[in-house]
């Protein structure tokens, strides 16, 4: 009878600094796998503190209580199958990067990231050492090399171990979302497979943290890459993953394989379940968002009723002597179809009465910019006081290339708490719009069907801050305002490379001029889901005071 090796593959949701129900999650995932007669159960990098945990990793209080909940839970697990769990690792001045094995009631080995990303989202430099290279580990008749995350997008680890007497390779992850991101992995993952000879599982965690989503799709590949396993993304899974040993060593038995998200199913559901989770492990229920009856309060009603369920959201209509009645009617439509609450608080009077408060002091200037921006800041006086006054968080609903160019007002419309869809471009936010019409799966909580009115999405998009006022005004068409951003944006391209794309010069000289005087709305603004690689935060860190230009011809 060949021999066999059973590994539990969890994949889950922590929450940073939840070191108690982290460690409650594990025992479930444990006790499952115990039941299921498991010889291992996995988790992913850094499950037990969940991840990233920032500048918290380097306080010394939390690294004791790490220790001490990791003894604890090494203790409790101890008659069962073994436990691989990634965690932080006194180092002295840093801390390391560290998976642990926990056998018999003890930790019984500990691998050290190698490999630190120090890029996009990731700063590991500054916060961990980077670890030697380790050989693998035995759990009862396999020997499992352990390349934590990074290490698995090189091959020097991996052939370290497959070196060193490694059978299977497990590969626990803490990598975030963005668009493409999961053929880039099983690419590498092939790679790595092919190289070594060796299986491996790829171990993913699920869930958001600020503005990352960790989209869990583990997957497990045999020798010459044969897919084998795949789990499902976003979604809490406990896999059994059996390796028989046969003639040419160890390999999976073919399980099941969960079908994979398109790229518009994917950002949808990141910017649903950053949404949930941003509200869930803060401690809040319900949110309230300003409906303009534009496309981009729609999109966003649309991500919180989907998110928290209809009854958690309240729509207010805030409107002005400006408002259309199509404006009005469009705002309740979209209440109506979501199922939310819809609350209509006029802001005329108050206007009024601030015009006439500081009339004495704007005497003999002409009316403009600023007048319209005490009408978006009246809004956010407004919307704070609903949240303050029914503890329900404000989100803000600027897309990517409004926030891009500043074409928002601080203190007024970007007053809030988190942006579902800080990181979509106003193209996008029209297809998408599109898209979930059409779309509904069982993790969207509003109605199925056409819930954002043709109207909003087809109308021409304004501000509604003065009489007739379009975008368009102010602004480039969005299909070539897109185009200017993810190409200065995105792509860091040079001004010269816009231009040589048709567009005229002193039109992209504008927009990147627009782009960094910004920059210190964008360092005041709430956080929003990620979902590309050049998302505004930690993926693009520009400086507020910057004077340079591109001027090369």
């Amino acid at each position: 009878m060949a021999e066999r090796f059973r590994l539990s593959l969890a994949q889950s949701n922590p929450t940073v600094g939840d070191l108690t129900g982290n460690a409650a999650l594990a025992r479930k995932a444990w006790a499952e796998a115990k039941a299921a007669g498991a010889d291992m159960v996995a988790f992913p990098e850094m499950f037990l503190t969940g991840y990233q945990l920032q500048d918290l990793v380097k306080k010394p209080a939390f690294a004791m209580d790490v220790q001490r909940v990791l003894a604890q839970l090494a203790e409790e697990c101890a008659d069962g199958p073994a436990i691989g769990i990634g965690g932080p690792l006194p180092g002295g001045a840093k801390p390391f990067n560290a998976y642990f094995v926990l056998q018999g009631g003890k930790v019984t080995a500990q691998v050290l990231k190698h490999h630190l990303p120090n890029y996009n989202v990731f700063d590991e430099k500054r916060y961990y050492h980077a670890g030697d290279p380790s050989g693998p580990v035995r759990v009862g008749p396999l020997r499992i090399g352990i390349p934590i995350c990074e290490d698995a997008w090189f091959e020097d680890v991996t052939e370290t171990l497959a070196e060193t007497g490694a059978e299977i390779l497990l590969v626990p992850n803490g990598s975030p979302y963005h668009r493409g991101k999961m053929d880039m992995r099983q690419a590498i993952m092939v790679s790595r497979v092919i190289e070594t000879g060796l299986p491996l599982v790829y171990l993913n965690l699920i869930g958001g943290q600020d503005d990352q989503v960790f989209d869990g799709g583990s997957f497990v590949l045999n020798p010459h890459g044969v897919l084998t396993h795949q789990m499902p993304a976003f979604d809490a899974a406990l896999v059994h993953v059996d390796f028989e040993k046969g003639p040419d060593g160890w390999q999976a038995v073919p399980g099941e394989k969960a079908a994979l998200p398109d790229t518009w199913e994917a950002d949808y559901r990141v910017m649903v379940e950053a949404l949930r989770d941003y509200m869930g492990k803060t401690g809040f229920r319900q949110v309230v968002l300003g409906l303009s009856g534009g496309i981009d309060s729609a999109l966003v009603a649309a991500i919180a009723a989907d998110a928290l369920g209809p009854d958690n959201v309240r729509c207010v209509m805030l409107p002005s002597r400006f408002t259309s009645e199509v404006s009005l009617e469009d705002a309740a439509d979209v209440a109506r179809r979501l199922g939310t609450r819809f609350d209509t608080v006029p802001i005329g009077p108050a206007h009024e009465a601030v015009l006439a408060t500081l009339g004495p002091i704007f005497e003999g200037t002409e009316p403009g910019i600023t007048e319209e921006n005490i009408q978006s800041r009246l809004r956010g006086v407004m919307l704070m006081a609903l949240s303050n006054k029914f503890g329900e968080m404000l989100l803000t609903t600027g897309n990517k290339s409004e926030v891009a160019v500043g074409y928002a007002t601080i203190y007024g419309d970007m007053a809030g708490g988190y942006n579902p869809i800080k990181d979509l471009y106003k193209t996008r936010v029209f297809e998408t719009c599109r898209w979930r019409n059409t779309h509904h799966f069982d993790w969207m909580k509003a109605p199925e069907g056409e819930v954002i009115p043709p109207r909003v999405i087809d109308k021409p998009p304004t501000a509604e801050l003065r009489e007739d006022q379009k975008d368009e005004d102010s602004l480039p068409p969005y299909a070539d305002l897109d185009v200017m951003l993810e190409m200065l944006i995105d792509k860091e391209a040079s001004v010269a490379d816009v231009v040589a794309m048709g567009y005229d010069r002193a039109t992209v000289k504008k927009i990147e001029h627009l782009i960094y005087i910004s920059e210190y709305k964008r360092f005041q603004s709430a956080p929003g889901a990620r979902l590309t690689e050049r998302a505004f935060w930690l993926d693009r860190r520009y400086p507020i005071v910057n004077r340079w230009r591109d001027d090369t011809e």
